[in-house]
């Protein structure tokens, strides 16, 4: 018994490390876009591009890493993912341009999907159901861990080495991860016979990426341009052939039924406000902080570990009021408080205040502790306990797709407001005197970016509202949609 718990315990150990990498790995990377960019000669375009593209592919593949765990084993995949994630990593930093770079991340992206749509699946196999939550919980400790030192490791290691080392130190916790799991981890002793649906991944992710290279582009392009016009067409008619594909193939990627359980719809709605109106934060900050105050790396890296440390003490409190007062209500309070901070974050000036920075900071993660898990809960809630895996597959698709256009929205915004080749110029280290008197660009960029996507967390408030109907009414609701979707069948 004693050997079987010290097995579970090791095999948490390396899911666990898969989790504290690539978070890792994410929030290292957006404190190194003024460097690499000074080193590689990059536009701010290509800078961005080095960031949406791993989210590109992680997104993409995430669904059906999940198909080819049940297809030809967790243990095979988990490896397999995670081996290609180490090796992208090394080609990221031996990367001598920005495409080759950008190609590099979209392999690290793929990876990293592997691995982690592996990772949920091996933990439910491993541990019985009471103690599955606790390993949950350790497991989602890590992934914050890891937004916590990536940016302050991150830093530390662009000043003292050079940008290339954020992602050299990662592959020795690599190779570490990819020992351990050879000889802890066990194959999943029945395999499933199913089929990767190809047409529906090379139709969302190709019509995902047009949309991103329109927001990317758009601005130099113009935007009414046939270029421009062109490829959101393209784009459009890509996902609308895809929701054609998706209600025909007998494997789909997307369970498009889920969207027919209205709380589940409204949640996947609100998940993508908050991930849009969140994940913008740190780059936009990090744009601020190193183009207009010429702060280095670390120092950029120090000023945003307030946007991790809180929810470390707040998500256990989270839950307990989350059973007390409702799901919805926790939505609604953090995302408030999110938005809330993110308008303050708006008045930043052209002297740097470390108050007006740590604050708001402060209250975003606090209130995310508050906020995120209930909101994972109230979505996967809302769908079927027999459909529990594509909702959950689904959810995370959202979740990281929104990650991605997030980022492509900030180069928008910054596109949009200042001039894209002045901002590239002071991320890229150049302090003539015309880029010094066009630092109140940025800002006012910055400031604005900060005041937009605070709406997106007011149309997560609004969306959420919608979610307080008594609970008997939705109850109810949900009886009726299983009973008409029974006699469908």
């Amino acid at each position: 018994m004693k050997h079987k718990q010290s097995g579970k315990w090791s095999v948490l150990f390396v899911v666990t490390l898969v989790s504290f990498i690539t978070n890792l790995d994410a929030t290292i990377v957006v404190n190194g876009i003024p460097p690499l960019m000074e080193d590689l000669h990059l536009s701010l375009e290509m800078g961005m591009w080095t960031l949406t593209s791993f989210y590109i592919t992680s997104t993409v593949f995430l669904l059906p890493s999940g198909r080819w765990s049940d297809m030809f084993g967790t243990k095979r995949i988990f490896l397999w993912g995670f081996a290609l994630f180490t090796i992208a990593t090394v080609l990221c930093g031996m990367a001598g341009s920005g495409t080759v770079l950008i190609l590099a991340r979209l392999l690290q992206g793929v990876g990293a999907a592997m691995a982690m749509a592996a990772s949920t699946p091996i933990l439910m196999k491993t541990f019985p159901p009471h103690e599955l939550g606790r390993a949950l919980g350790i497991n989602n400790i890590a992934w914050v861990t890891g937004s916590l030192l990536g940016p302050v490791v991150g830093g530390a290691l662009i000043g003292g080495f050079g940008w290339r080392y954020m992602f050299y130190a990662i592959v020795p916790l690599g190779i570490l991860g990819l020992i351990a799991g050879v000889l802890i981890l066990k194959e999943s002793a029945e395999l499933e016979k199913a089929k990767t649906d190809w047409p529906g991944l090379l139709t969302y992710g190709s019509g995902l990426t047009a949309l991103l290279i329109v927001l990317s582009e758009a601005q130099a392009w113009g935007w009414a341009s046939s270029r421009t016009l062109g490829l959101l067409a393209i784009g459009i008619l890509l996902w609308i052939v895809f929701v054609i594909i998706e209600k025909k193939a007998r494997h789909p990627l997307f369970d498009l039924g889920l969207l027919g359980y209205r709380d589940y719809t409204i949640g996947l709605g609100i998940t993508a406000s908050y991930c849009i109106g969140y994940f913008a934060v740190s780059i936009l900050l990090t744009l601020y902080l190193q183009g207009t105050q010429n702060l280095s790396p670390l120092e950029t890296g120090l000023m945003l570990i307030p946007l991790s440390v809180p929810q470390l003490f707040t998500a256990p409190i989270g839950g307990k009021l989350a059973d007390r007062f409702g799901t919805t209500k926790m939505i609604l309070l953090g995302s408030f408080l999110i938005g809330l901070a993110i308008l303050l974050l708006g008045q930043l000036g052209t002297e740097l205040s470390n108050a007006a920075v740590i604050i708001p900071l402060l209250i975003i993660s606090a209130a995310t502790g508050l906020s995120w898990p209930s909101l994972a809960k109230a979505v996967l809630s809302a769908a079927p306990q027999n459909q529990a895996g594509p909702a959950s597959g689904v959810f995370w698709t959202v979740y990281n797709m929104c990650r991605a256009i997030s980022q492509a929205l900030v180069l928008v915004i910054i596109q949009w407001v200042a001039k894209s080749d002045v901002a590239s110029q002071l991320l890229s280290g150049s302090k003539s005197d015309e880029l010094n008197q066009s630092r109140d660009a940025l800002i006012h960029a910055s400031n604005v970016g900060f005041q937009l996507f605070a709406a997106f967390l007011a149309l997560a408030i609004l969306l959420g509202l919608s979610l307080l109907r008594p609970h008997e009414k939705r109850q109810e609701s949900h009886t009726i949609h299983d009973k008409e979707k029974v006699g469908l069948e």
